[in-house]
């Protein structure tokens, strides 16, 4: 790729006693080690304008497309920007290693997100049909069950990080049994898919764990088929390859879950440090869904998606690109770009034209599933907790930031126990994993557990006991 002008080697030296972290001996930024994502994207903006050149892993050179306009031009125009990693020139002249972190995310497979045209249409639409079967109603039943279950887990103890016990467990139960798995099978997986978008050194280990798990399902499937994703794309007209069938899997899973489990964490962590945030909610001017579209808006839950490769030379954001380089699509700062966002105190209530989801032919089909789990499964929660209050300082709230996301590391709260954990789950502080389902997720008459009359009838109240903080 075409390497910027020098930048004077006494301009890059950092003022005593402030290590340059994340910076190269050229002064470009290494993707993987940026501790402020959003301060080093702003940076990036200001010296380069909507497209910077930036590192990867192995110190591989990618572009940064940090623009609004030039998102949607990328993600809009697959005969310039081809999703087919083979085009990369690093790959063509053999400058990716075989175990770096960046293959799990770049190496060519046969999926939807890295073919175009008939190829990406056949792909695309076995998994849009797939997750047309699960409707709104039998979501709600299975976020609300295992809601209830992962309470009942931490909810003696009047105490819980909202985080590990809550937003990463919860996506999976739900996303796991809607692919098709066993109970027992989704809180193995949990801790192997956000590895695998950490780009860190075990990324490949976590991916044969996950892929390994898919060829069983499938193998399964094929002999005991049911009301379940893999058992759609197994009998899909389009005829997917076992291969095929197993790597979608793998997409809908580790995409489902990394984004709803940030997607929960940023909304809890506003609702529990945010009095303008919840005024809006509790007043009526912004509902729950328009909360969660105004956490995609300021904090997406991939920040960043590699990637496009480009057909031929051309131009964009004013760089010069190269046939065969790589763009990384930077969702969380085109979304706060200031040429459409002037004034980031606006709220965006009702405006769903962020690029949380991606836009063109590539925008994510499972949109609306996020949606619901984090919709019932937080609604659910605050009203189970109602009192639940953060029990560490705001300003002592960490991040977690890797090349690709960012999330609070920890949501530490106290609350008063609910007073019938048995009516939550029958089984108290048993492993969830241990707790059958029925097996059809999409059907609106599942046959789903019903608590007892008693926490039927609990007021929902959460609003106002967050407002009387």
């Amino acid at each position: 790729m075409t390497t910027p002008s020098p930048i004077p080697a006494d301009s890059l030296v950092p003022p005593p006693g402030c290590p340059a972290h994340g910076m190269a001996q050229n002064g470009l930024v290494r993707l993987p080690e940026i501790t402020d994502p959003a301060g080093t994207y702003e940076g990036l903006r200001k010296q380069y304008g909507p497209v910077a050149p930036v590192l990867l892993h192995g110190d591989i050179e990618a572009w940064m497309v940090l623009g609004y306009r030039e998102n949607l031009e990328v993600m809009r125009t697959p005969k310039l920007f081809s999703r087919d990693s083979r085009l990369w020139n690093a790959f063509i002249e053999n400058r990716v290693p075989a175990d770096s972190p960046l293959m799990p995310m770049v190496a060519w497979q046969p999926l939807c997100v890295f073919a175009d045209g008939e190829e990406h249409a056949r792909l695309r639409g076995a998994v849009v049909d797939g997750l047309s079967q699960f409707n709104r109603r039998g979501m709600r039943k299975y976020v609300t069950h295992y809601t209830r279950q992962l309470v009942a887990g931490f909810g003696a103890g009047g105490a819980a990080d909202l985080v590990r016990n809550y937003a990463e467990p919860l996506p999976m139960l739900v996303v796991s049994r809607l692919l098709g798995m066993s109970p027992d099978k989704g809180p193995l997986l949990v801790e192997p898919t956000l590895d695998l978008l950490r780009g860190s050194e075990t990324a490949a280990a976590s991916n044969a764990v996950v892929t390994q798990v898919l060829q069983d399902l499938v193998a399964y499937k094929k002999t005991a088929p049911g009301d379940d994703l893999a058992s759609r794309l197994i009998q899909h007209e389009s005829q997917l390859t076992d291969t095929e069938v197993v790597e979608h899997l793998r997409l809908t899973l580790v995409a489902a879950h990394q984004g709803t489990v940030n997607l929960i964490a940023h909304t809890l962590r506003l609702i529990l440090t945010d009095r303008r945030f919840r005024g809006n909610l509790s007043g009526g001017h912004m509902t729950l869904p328009d909360a969660l579209e105004q956490v995609m808006w300021d904090n997406p839950s991939i920040g960043t998606i590699p990637g496009r490769w480009a057909t031929s030379d051309t131009t964009i954001g004013g760089q010069h690109i190269r046939r065969g380089d790589l763009l990384m699509l930077c969702i969380a700062a085109a979304n706060v770009d200031p040429e459409q966002r002037p004034d980031l105190g606006v709220p965006m209530h009702g405006n769903r034209s962020h690029l949380a989801l991606s836009a063109g032919p590539h925008e994510c089909p499972g949109g609306d599933i996020g949606r619901a789990i984090a919709d019932t499964g937080i609604d659910e929660l605050m009203s189970i907790l109602p009192d639940m209050s953060l029990a560490i300082p705001e300003t002592e709230i960490g991040l977690t930031s890797n090349w690709l996301t960012t999330r609070p590391n920890a949501l530490p709260v106290r609350f008063t126990p609910p007073r019938s954990l048995g009516d939550l789950h029958p089984a108290q502080g048993a492993p969830v994993a241990a707790q059958p389902l029925p097996a059809a997720a999409s059907a609106a008459a599942v046959p789903f557990p019903q608590p007892h009359a008693a926490a039927s009838a609990r007021p929902r109240s959460w609003w106002r006991s967050l407002l009387s903080r």
